[in-house]
């Protein structure tokens, strides 16, 4: 099958060119056969890397270079899991305050406490941008002249069977995939907003995802950027055995470079090397440092993309029915750019800078008392606390939706900052300020629910 019929389609949906040439890029490479696997071959471990705390004395560099920078949000997001159809950043995160609305006040603070313009940018897709743009509606000229967002591309499905593009009648808008957050380079190019960044003598990007609250921006990090002239820098935190089946970082044996491999680029035979997290110690936590200059030069050397590696997810056209034809979702990770740049580096980060909210549970735990909302908008463990060491899991039969998840902690979250482990199954409602301490481990199987009452301290004491 030839590219031709995806062009046709792409254009006929108003995509611009450079969307088109970096989906080329991705189909090129699945009708070529490559699987975008990494062997455990071609890579070795990291040993050590660079802390976050040991630049200190990097602090005064980096709010000298604040000036010069942007925050980034991937902000594309429904949280369909969850049974959302609104962007998951406008779920009330903690104090009746959003995610959107917690950034926004943070950015706000640090504008005002370094004397930095610090524009904030959503990367939006179709589905989050309208609701966004209202909520925003109460911060008017939030960045002054420049725009709030742009916009990410959206890529056809591939029919698994036949190599054309996908078709579904009965919805045609499920024929289309998001393209993975490795679209951001080519949408910051396609939507002209890298242009007017570079016009306005912005140099640098701090990139993080909406549902991450603990990636703020750290003038220390930035200090590091702009001192060393790093054209790209990840940070990282150690991996957990909770962590096994995510990405981690390693180093590509035959140039040095760093290269991020995910649990889709992992052959079966490599599977117990990927989960080791004794030999693969460090995580991508997608919170990045890209060097805007550096990145336009890249971006016009591969005509609008970047040579990102594919990773290929194979679903159904529609995800909810497997009884649906099977279909090819071509992706790509922003975090693998990692390998693009000569001289990108890697900074491991304390735990707390990555607590992204993918499931209710995380959603729980965020709203707790392990957590706290800082004056400046941060969100921190709460003094004496096990945030850390913290696992929620909720049985996502009763908790997995978001109208459920309310239902059954309408009267609030229960205490968890003396919890280390809270596991719930079967159907139960929590009444107002149960205290969870130590593990706590709820199972109920019988008729009807289980009612919690108000003020029980579950666990040990």
């Amino acid at each position: 099958m030839s590219f031709a019929p995806f062009a046709e389609k792409m254009r006929g949906a108003g995509l611009p060119e450079v969307a088109v040439e970096a989906f080329r890029h991705c189909y090129d490479r699945l009708r070529a056969g490559e699987s975008g696997a990494i062997a455990e071959a071609e890579i070795e471990p990291v040993a050590t890397l660079p802390e976050l705390e040991g630049l200190e004395s990097l602090r005064a560099a980096g709010e000298r270079a604040l000036a010069r920078c942007v925050v980034i949000k991937l902000n594309g997001g429904l949280a369909t899991s969850m049974g959302m159809t609104q962007a998951k950043s406008l779920l009330p995160a903690r104090e009746g305050l959003s995610f959107l609305e917690i950034i926004v006040r943070h950015v706000k603070q640090l504008r005002g406490s370094l004397g930095a313009e610090l524009p904030l940018l959503l990367m939006n897709s179709f589905r989050t941008r309208e609701d966004c743009l209202a909520a925003l509606a109460s911060h008017p000229a939030l960045n002054g002249e420049l725009p709030v967002d742009f916009l990410q591309h959206r890529v056809p499905k591939v029919d698994a069977e036949s190599g054309a593009p996908a078709r579904w009648a009965a919805n045609p808008e499920l024929e289309w995939c998001p393209p993975g957050h490795g679209d951001l380079y080519p949408a910051l190019e396609s939507s002209g907003m890298l242009a007017a960044l570079l016009d306005r003598g912005f140099e640098y990007a701090f990139v993080s995802n909406a549902d991450n609250l603990g990636a703020t921006v750290d003038p220390r990090i930035l200090g590091l950027v702009a001192d060393e002239e790093l054209p790209f820098l990840m940070e990282v935190t150690g991996r957990t055995h909770g962590d096994r089946k995510g990405g981690h970082l390693a180093r590509r044996r035959r140039d040095a470079r760093l290269v991020l491999r995910e649990s889709a680029q992992c052959t079966e035979a490599d599977r117990g090397a990927f989960e080791d997290v004794d030999r693969h110690r460090y995580f991508n936590t997608n919170n990045l440092w890209v060097h805007l200059p550096t990145l336009a030069g890249t971006l016009r050397a591969g005509h609008g993309a970047i040579a990102l590696p594919v990773i290929q997810n194979r679903k159904h056209v529609d995800p909810r029915d497997a009884g649906t034809p099977s279909v090819i979702q071509l992706e790509t990770a922003m975090g693998a750019a990692i390998e693009v740049f000569e001289d990108a580096r890697a900074i491991v980060v304390p735990r707390d800078r990555f607590a992204p909210v993918k499931t209710t549970a995380d959603l729980l735990a965020l709203r707790s008392d392990a957590y706290r909302l800082s004056d400046d908008y941060r969100v921190l463990a709460a003094p004496g606390s096990q945030a850390e060491a913290l696992r929620v899991d909720l049985d996502p039969t009763f908790f997995g939706r978001i109208d459920d998840f309310e239902r059954r902690f309408a009267a609030g979250p229960p205490s968890l900052r003396g919890c280390t482990r809270l596991r719930v199954r079967g159907d139960v409602f929590f009444g107002a300020g149960v205290v969870c301490r130590g593990d706590v481990v709820v199972e109920h199987d019988g008729a009807g629910a289980l009612e919690i009452e108000a003020g029980r301290i579950l666990g040990s004491s």
